[in-house]
């Protein structure tokens, strides 16, 4: 089997986007689980829900590898699978070092899907001293100290940062200098990369941040959905104002109840000068 440093996928060349290229693997989980169930064809459709994007863009993405599907049948499972893990390079074996074994890194040494993907790891490197020579997942742990070596030794092209932040750039342009031309960055940082090296960062606490960000969205939809429209409110306020007598009204109304009452007895002017408020006489009719 061929090594990570003899063959280069040609997505660039042959003018693959990149968001294709991303979604590549979404294609590929999915065929690779219903190979495993001896599904022999799939629907444009099917598959495009299986990997949670909408058939155009799937018939799209398809169409730049050349594999448009037979009408009525749908694509070959199959072949899709072996059209895509060539594209991606995973008809060969990747070595891969792995540098900062801390709780994060050794989740990662220990998840097994590195190597039904094509990826074998190399090594794990870690800076602390006391890790040296314990096995994680089975391999023991090299020093930092021989990470160009190993590199080297392993013919490796990608490596794995699962240090902390501060440590990363270092760890990154040894990498680089050693040869290593793609990185999986897992730490809290941004990492300075020459031309021709690419990087793919992984940050937990962005996707959750990402998430928390629609939450608060829905939460407040969910509110605004319970609370009335500022609009409605103004015009509720408004209709209730025209409904209500005026102080004018009122004021007016009871002066010409007071003058009826006097003209009808002869005490209505008396008893409306006799009237005492708080603060003084109160006139019949409030002025405007």
């Amino acid at each position: 089997m061929a090594t990570g440093r003899t063959h280069r996928p040609a997505t660039r060349s042959r003018g693959i986007p990149e968001a294709t290229v991303a979604r590549l693997p979404l294609y590929l989980r999915a065929l690779t689980a219903l190979s495993e169930r001896s599904v022999p064809t799939v629907s444009s459709e099917e598959l495009a829900a299986a990997a949670g994007v909408n058939s155009a863009k799937l018939r799209k993405d398809f169409s730049y590898l050349g594999s448009y599907g037979t009408r009525g049948v749908g694509y070959d499972v199959e072949y899709l699978v072996y059209q895509i893990s060539r594209e991606l390079g995973l008809t060969q074996d990747w070595p891969i070092v792995m540098v900062g074994i801390g709780n994060l890194g050794a989740a990662l040494a220990n998840y097994g899907g590195f190597a039904s993907r094509g990826f074998r790891v190399a090594a794990l490197i870690d800076a602390d001293p006391s890790m040296v020579g314990k096995p994680v997942a089975g391999i023991p742990v090299q020093f930092i100290d021989d990470l160009e070596r190993i590199i080297e030794d392993n013919g490796v092209s990608i490596g794995v940062i699962a240090t902390p932040a501060g440590a990363a750039q270092q760890v990154c342009d040894r990498l680089v200098a050693a040869g290593v031309t793609s990185i999986l960055n897992f730490a809290p940082t941004v990492l300075s990369v020459p031309d021709g090296v690419d990087v793919r960062k992984v940050d937990l606490s962005i996707e959750l941040q990402i998430l928390a960000f629609h939450e608060q969205r829905k939460a407040g939809d969910e509110a605004g959905a319970v609370l009335p429209d500022a609009a409605a409110v103004r015009a509720a306020a408004a209709a209730a104002s025209a409904a209500a007598p005026t102080a004018v009204d009122a004021g007016a109304d009871a002066g010409t109840a007071a003058a009826g009452t006097g003209a009808g007895t002869g005490t209505g002017a008396g008893t409306g000068a006799g009237r005492k408020g708080p603060d003084g006489d109160v006139p019949a009719v409030m002025p405007a």
